[in-house]
This record gives structure tokens, sequence and C-alpha cells, in this order.
């Protein structure tokens, strides 16, 4: 640069964000490259939650594993049991009783709307606005005694398992579940009121983190990412699992791509939710909820015919895992989580036990993202940009 006739250097600004900033979720570190208060490179660095979760799954049979995926997205917490009970499904080549799999689909979608209420709310606390957060956290309590009731937990639930759930539910849910889902249409009509229309809120998500479709593809953006840049794609639809194709539900998609693009298909898919928990209500049939051949999944005590045979092949199976499998050595599996394609790769050891997963998380891919998201934006923008791309760092870092 030139002033007064003499050559003057200027060296732009390096600023750390996060971890201690309440949007970096205490382990992000963005490295922000600035010029002025624009932004001009975002390098993101990762590693603080390092747990070695893939590491501690190995040679482990998998009703130990189970409570490691409970733990990676700890706000879509079913959700990633679901995925670990599917893969190890279709390793051993079982299908779970139907009534099992329509419980499946009813928490599945009560976690999509508790992951959406905090992606929301959350953001619009970090953007600015404090009254959602404080009216659906409400809501959020309710649908975590729903975990409760089910598991005995209301965060890390192990309810979903390999072959079902691990029980039925308990007399009298059902017609909660129904009364809130009528009741949680007019809160998020409460919200639209005062974020969709709101002049801030447009200037703050307007044209902001905007990710166009070829962007989306080369990114590998799953989910709502990928929706709000006009993909249609929904591995509940285009892939479906359990009864999800005897459903009717519709996928929302943006247009621009932008921060409200993202924040307007969160909200439909809460209503898109409501819609599948009402029609479970209505279909759900009776039946087991475990399968009967206890042979090949581990039962609870009640369930299993106690004779020796029995216990002769319970003994087996907790102490040489799954001898006998179907499928292939390398089996990868997905489902349509509430931030993603969320996907694992179990490689089978000698002993029919896994040797080695791999867990494909979508908020990694979002992540490498911020770049380009945040780049000629200023430094206020990184937040909303961090807070739309819904990211939770257990499943990260891993």
């Amino acid at each position: 640069m030139q002033r007064n006739n003499k050559l003057v250097k200027i060296r732009n600004f390096d600023l750390n964000f996060g971890p201690q900033h309440p949007a970096a979720h205490g382990v992000l570190r963005l490295l922000l490259s600035l010029n002025g208060e624009m932004v001009f490179r975002a390098l993101p660095h990762i590693g603080l939650l390092h747990r070695g979760t893939e590491k501690l799954i190995e040679e482990k049979q998998h009703m130990e594993s189970l409570p490691y995926f409970d733990r990676l997205d700890y706000v879509s917490m079913m959700a990633n049991e679901h995925l670990f009970s599917l893969s190890i499904e279709k390793w051993v080549g079982q299908v779970p009783p139907i009534r099992s799999m329509y419980i499946r689909v009813l928490f599945l979608e009560i976690t999509r709307i508790l992951n959406h209420i905090m992606a929301i709310t959350t953001h619009a606390m970090d953007v600015g606005a404090l009254t959602p957060f404080l009216w659906c956290f409400e809501e959020r309590e309710l649908l975590m005694e729903f975990y409760e009731r089910v598991s005995g937990a209301r965060m890390h639930a192990s309810y979903i398992r390999p072959g079902g759930v691990s029980f039925d539910l308990p007399v009298g849910l059902f017609a909660d579940i129904y009364k809130f889902a009528l009741a949680f249409v007019s809160r998020i009509n409460e919200i639209e009121e005062l974020l969709t229309n709101n002049r801030i809120w447009k200037q703050r998500l307007k044209n902001i983190g905007v990710i166009s479709k070829e962007l989306a593809y080369n990114w590998n953006c799953t989910g709502v990412m990928l929706r709000g840049s006009g993909i249609k794609f929904d591995l509940r639809k285009n892939k479906p699992y359990d009864v999800y194709n005897a459903l009717k539900f519709s996928i929302p998609v943006g247009y621009s791509g932008d921060c409200f693009d993202r924040y307007t298909i969160r909200v439909e898919e809460m209503r898109q939710s409501l819609k599948i928990i009402n029609q479970i209500s209505n279909k759900i049939p009776g039946g087991d909820v475990q399968p009967t051949n206890n042979k090949i999944f581990m039962q609870s005590r009640s369930t299993v015919k106690e004779t020796m045979e029995s216990i002769i092949d319970h003994f087996e199976y907790s102490t040489e895992l799954y001898l006998n499998t179907t499928q292939s050595l390398v089996e990868y599996t997905s489902t349509e989580a509430p931030k993603g394609e969320l996907g694992v790769f179990l490689y089978q050891a000698p002993n029919g036990g896994i040797d080695r997963c791999k867990i494909k998380a979508p908020g990694f891919f979002h992540l490498q993202s911020s770049n380009s998201m945040t780049n000629k934006h200023l430094i206020a923008d990184v937040v909303t940009v961090i807070g739309t791309q819904d990211i939770v760092f257990g499943e990260v870092d891993r």
C-alpha cells in the first residue's frame, strides 16, 4: 500500500474465534484472517473433544458399542443408536418386528424435533433473539420426558437396539405424544411470528453463508445444508428404511442456499415430523418389539425362555459375538439424521465381531465449508454461519 509517496506494508490481522466464544460450542477454534472486520479466510481447528470413539468400539460386543453412538451427536441421541442398530441388523441379515419399526420412526421424528428446536433457538439466541429459546426449551423438556418414560434416561437412552427396541411403549404414552403434537403446532407458529418476517432476522440471515448447488456437492453437504441449496435429497425418501415408505410426508427445499433458507427448512421439517407422528398414532400395529429368535440378539431376561439351550446360546453369543454373519466383511449403512447423512462402516473381525468402525458424520463435512461460507462476510456473520451449520462436536471430533 502506498501512503504519502511511501510504501507501507500492511499485515492482515489473525483472530481466534473460539473455543471460548459461546457460539463456538466450547470446542471449535476458527482461525480468522481479517481485513478490517471483513473475513477473507476461516480455518477450522478441531480435536479438542477427541475421545477415540471408533477405536474404543473395536473388538467390543454390539451392545457394548451402542452407548458410544448415543454420545456422538448428543442432541440427536436415538438417531445415532438407530444407525448402529440398522447396521448390525443388515450385517446379520435380520429384520426387526414391524411394531418396533413404527416405534423407532416415532422416536426418530421426536428426535428430529428435539434437534431442530435446539438448532433454531440457540441460533436465534446467538444472533440476538432470546425469547424463542425460552419458549421452546419448555417444549423440549416434554420431549425428553418421552425419552425418559421409555428408557429411564433423558438423553443417552440406549432404547433402539439391534433387533428392535428394548421395551414396548408404556400405557398412556401414545396419548401424551398425540397431545404434544397437537399443541406444538401453535408453538411453531409463534416462533415464525417472531422470526420469519422479522426485519432484523432477515437482514442477519438473507444472503449470508450462501452455498450454491455446485459447492453443496463439492463439500459433500447433506441434510438441511444440501436441501437449502435446492437439491431435493432425503434418505427417508430416496433410500427408505424401517417404515418410512409407508408414511406420507414432504421434503422441503430452499432456493437461495443462504442461512435464511436453512432456517425455514428446519421449521418446515418440524411440521412434517408432527405429520409423521400423527400417522404412526393411527397406523401402528400390535405385536412384539424384539425378535423371537434369541440366538441372533441378546434380549432381556423377561423375553428369553430359561432353558439350558438358551443359556448356552446366550453365553456363546456374549463371548464370541456374531459367529455366522450373512453379509460381506465391509458394510456401510446410512440414515437421514437430523443434521444430515449419518453413516457407519463396519469391518468384520475374524471371530465375527467388530474389528473396525468408521463413522461418517455430517457435521465434519459441513465444517469444511466454513471458509467459503464466511468469505467476504463480517465477523458478526461468522456466528450466523456456525449456527446455521448446526454442528455438534461429539460427532465431528469423535
